[in-house]
């Protein structure tokens, strides 16, 4: 009863943001039409993150395609909240959309735990031929039983490790290391098969964790160690292209009721070319990241093709335990 109360508290005080988003958005003049809908959209990056460009620009397609009868305010730097509260208040249909980690939505949903195996793709254009494919529909149609819609993938780059101890030539280097992971029992597997000691803590707070050595490093990808300024309390960065975790847009199941056939038609369309738009920024965003987190003082160690192979070889056996065949389709892919 609690867990229903409170959910219904966080679910109205969204609502009232949305309200107040909608009302200081703009004013009707006499020519426009008044949205029939106006629904949130939860993102936790900055204003001028990929993913936010992204997002909105799947909602201006959306208001011109529905001649605005559809508005979708997008609500950057985690205003309605972390990632994995926002999945539960989409589970009560407290936020119609938003753009999260497959790490967190894995947490719920845990056949997506193969799409995010460590050293599972080659490279990005391994990942986007299972994500475009049979694959990855047949994964954006299963988190539908989970009470939200699956709608398009979205672009995170790869994954590496960074910290403020020294430099990491080979990934024995981590051990003995406290590491930030996502909130994500798979990432913190991951971690902990390489030797470290993983941390989960929520995105917002590594900065802090690691200007107060709570942890001594942290893993993401460029755009997201750059906007942040991890550089600044974490010089030390290795690439090593570990993994490479898609992000998806999805949809609230109680919003997606509401839509008319046609409306959840023109959602899709929008969603899936938003993601191409989100791509092509995302390589241009990963380019200038990494210059400015190197101007800026950062130490890069490229790893090579053999240690990255080398270090593939802990994580091998927990990969096929907990993914199974679906795990070897994607490697064949």
């Amino acid at each position: 009863m609690r867990r229903i109360c409170a959910a219904a508290v966080v679910a109205g005080m969204t609502i009232l943001l949305t309200l107040s988003a909608w009302k200081n958005h703009t004013y009707l003049s006499k020519t426009e039409v008044e949205p029939e809908y106006v629904f949130s959209y939860a993102e936790n990056q900055p204003e001028d993150y990929p993913t936010t460009l992204g997002a909105k620009y799947f909602a201006e397609l959306v208001e011109e395609r529905t001649n605005g009868r559809i508005r979708i305010l997008v609500q950057p730097v985690g205003v309605l909240g972390s990632e994995n509260k926002v999945i539960k208040q989409m589970q009560y249909g407290g936020i119609d959309f938003a753009r999260v980690s497959l790490a967190q939505l894995a947490e719920y949903i845990p056949s997506l735990n193969v799409l995010q195996m460590p050293y599972l793709y080659t490279d990005s254009d391994h990942m986007w031929r299972v994500l475009d494919g049979e694959i990855g529909d047949a994964f954006l149609e299963s988190v539908s039983a989970d009470d939200v819609i699956g709608l398009s993938w979205y672009d995170a780059g790869a994954r590496n490790f960074y910290n403020s101890v020294k430099p990491v030539t080979c990934l024995e280097d981590l051990k003995g290391m406290r590491i930030r992971v996502q909130e994500s029992d798979l990432a913190v597997d991951m971690v902990e098969a390489l030797g470290a000691t993983a941390i989960p803590i929520a995105y917002g707070d590594v900065y802090a964790s690691l200007e107060r050595q709570v942890v001594d490093g942290a893993e993401n990808n460029w755009p997201s160690y750059e906007a942040m300024r991890h550089y600044e309390v974490a010089k030390y960065y290795t690439v090593d292209e570990h993994s490479r975790v898609p992000e998806m847009q999805i949809c609230s199941a109680y919003t997606w009721q509401k839509l008319s056939p046609e409306d959840r038609e023109i959602i899709l369309e929008c969603a899936r070319e938003s993601a191409i738009y989100e791509r092509e920024v995302w390589t241009q965003r990963e380019e200038q990241s990494r210059s400015i987190a190197m101007e800026n003082g950062t130490k890069v160690v490229e790893l090579s093709a053999e240690e990255k192979n080398g270090s593939r070889m802990p994580c091998t056996g927990y990969m096929k335990n907990t993914a199974g065949m679906t795990w070897d389709s994607s490697k064949k892919s």
